[in-house]
């Protein structure tokens, strides 16, 4: 159907739409981040940007991070996270695993450990349930390293945590005594 480059580009375009800017391309999103799936086709269009309801649907569905998420009836689409934009997503508060992953380059663990892990620009830090993803997280960012969360600990302690649609838990920070690296 799509090459993997024109997959990348399209989710890259929808991410930053959905997760970031929607006014970009005058696109309305509600107050838990649905926009309209006719209004997004249609704005993406004016804006250089054609694809089909089909091809949305696809990139939706292979998405291997699943990024995206349809309501039932599929006229509403949304990112399941990491939106620099306020929205509420609505997830419930759940007990994490024992250990969670955060991924990220060599050359911030030492900041990191003396700091913790912050949200930065987004709602929440983001972390893995399992060190593969954690490593492909990390290598984005330079040589990658995978620390473990001690998340139940945390959890105990009070820290909440979300599970996102795709797996990726949240939380607001993780205090460098919660961490390791491997």
């Amino acid at each position: 159907m799509l090459s993997k480059e024109q997959t990348t580009k399209i989710s890259k375009a929808l991410s930053y739409v959905l997760r970031h800017n929607p006014s970009s391309i005058n696109l309305q999103v509600d107050k838990n981040g649905w926009a309209s799936v006719k209004d997004l086709l249609s704005k993406l269009k004016v804006n250089g940007t054609t694809i089909s309801y089909d091809v949305l649907k696809y990139i939706v569905e292979t998405n291997n991070k699943k990024r995206f998420r349809l309501n039932e009836d599929f006229s509403m689409i949304r990112a399941s996270q990491g939106h620099s934009i306020e929205i509420d997503l609505n997830y419930m508060e759940k007990v994490p695993p024992a250990i969670l992953y955060h991924g990220t380059a060599e050359k911030d663990l030492t900041a990191i450990l003396q700091t913790g892990l912050q949200k930065m620009n987004r709602h929440h830090v983001h972390l893995s349930s399992d060190i593969e993803t954690a490593m492909t997280v990390g290598r984005r960012h330079g040589k990658p390293i995978v620390l473990l969360i001690a998340a139940q600990e945390m959890h105990q302690q009070g820290f909440i945590f979300f599970e996102s649609d795709n797996n990726v838990w949240l939380t607001e920070v993780v205090p460098a005594r919660f961490i390791k690296p491997t």
